[in-house]
């Protein structure tokens, strides 16, 4: 017979700690998925309609197909799918005539290193967070996006950062935050103490300290027009001064770079998954496709 474990010992305490982690992830998971949810079931109700599809079974396998081959995410076509023009139902194409460029370079030295060519928004999210760790001198931070239909911004990379900091941050509106300051004032925002600031409302306060954050820096990601698509922000243990003047200029070609590669994908990767999604509806149209 084996060895009995004395209730409490750290065996037990270790595999709590895990099953913890491992439900909290689980209701992440789920709580992103029902905020999704409503936009995409907007999405499959029109791609019914559009293309005489059989059930909303089917205009999911489709947006899951195109979501696929472009590695798109699923919300982020759906929310397009939703918000382009509809398609002229004359043509075979959803935008045709449209005028293509190429992938826009990234200077910064995180950019540089990634693999280029292959319109990867993974990889340039990555790239983004840990140059500016780098600039900054930290090992905390986080990657937002702008999420037009909702007027806030959304986690989508994250890096030292406690799970109820995730959880409390994961999707922010336009006030109560630096970040949310920051995208509405399009500059970049010091926060040197977060116990003191004014910006914060309580709760998030108290967020951010818990987490282990006592200072952070925010920097938003924009295109050459001025409109703010995404936020990057670094999280520090201590209260700090102001950044350098070297520090906020290689923090500005970062939020400029980025936001114009952001823009970039969206005008071209997610109208091409759009423009596969066309396909795809006007091939089956009034019958049956299986998810994958």
């Amino acid at each position: 017979m084996g060895e009995e474990r004395e209730p409490g010992s750290v065996g037990d305490v270790e595999a709590m700690r895990e099953e913890v982690a491992r439900l909290r992830a689980e209701v992440r998971q789920l709580r992103t998925r029902m905020g999704s949810r409503p936009l995409i079931a907007q999405a499959q109700g029109m791609l019914r309609e559009r293309y005489a599809l059989p059930d909303v079974e089917t205009a999911f396998a489709l947006l899951q197909r195109a979501s696929q081959q472009y590695n798109v995410k699923l919300r982020t076509l759906a929310e397009a799918a939703v918000s382009a023009p509809r398609p002229d139902g004359r043509g075979t194409l959803w935008f045709p005539g449209r005028a293509r460029q190429a992938e826009p370079s990234l200077t910064f030295k995180e950019g540089r290193d990634r693999l280029t060519g292959r319109g990867n928004r993974s990889e340039v999210l990555t790239a983004v967070l840990s140059q500016t760790l780098a600039v900054v001198g930290t090992d905390m931070g986080n990657v937002q996006i702008a999420d037009r239909a909702e007027r806030g911004l959304r986690i989508e990379r994250h890096t030292g950062l406690t799970d109820d900091f995730v959880d409390f941050f994961g999707f922010v509106g336009e006030e109560g935050t630096s970040c949310a300051l920051a995208a509405r004032d399009i500059t970049q925002v010091t926060v040197r103490d977060v116990a003191t600031h004014p910006v914060f409302t309580e709760d998030a306060r108290q967020a951010i300290l818990l987490a282990g954050s006592r200072a952070c820096h925010s920097v938003p990601l924009t295109t050459a027009s001025g409109l703010c698509v995404g936020m990057v922000s670094a999280h520090l243990e201590h209260p700090v001064g102001e950044l350098t003047r070297a520090q906020l200029k290689a923090l500005t070609v970062v939020g400029a770079e980025v936001g114009e590669w952001l823009a970039w994908y969206d005008r071209t990767v997610v109208l091409d998954a759009l423009e596969h999604l066309h396909a795809l509806g006007r091939a089956h149209s009034g019958s049956r496709v299986l998810r994958r």
